[in-house]
């Protein structure tokens, strides 16, 4: 066994990610859904998507690029959209 490869993860490990993934998912779902109900102002939604990254990124530390891979761009797209942003 190559002394660099990493143990294969317990089901235990499997789950906690899983959980921690549906977290993430629920969290940016609700996020965006108040987002786009436009009743927040501008600075209260940006606050609003720089939290949600900030608490992705605590869930899954290191993996700040695919967060602006996964969800920077829906979050961009909504709030041009909502505030009509050029």
């Amino acid at each position: 066994m190559d002394t660099h490869e990493k143990p294969a993860p317990t089901s235990e490990a499997i789950a906690e990610e899983n959980r921690r993934m549906r977290r993430l998912r629920m969290m940016v779902q609700m996020a965006l859904e108040v987002i786009a109900q436009g009743e927040l102002p501008y600075e209260e939604a940006s606050n609003l998507a720089t939290a949600t990254r900030r608490v992705a990124l605590q869930l899954f530390p290191g993996k700040e690029d695919a967060y602006d891979l996964l969800y920077r761009p829906k979050f961009q797209r909504l709030m041009s959209e909502v505030y009509r942003l050029q």
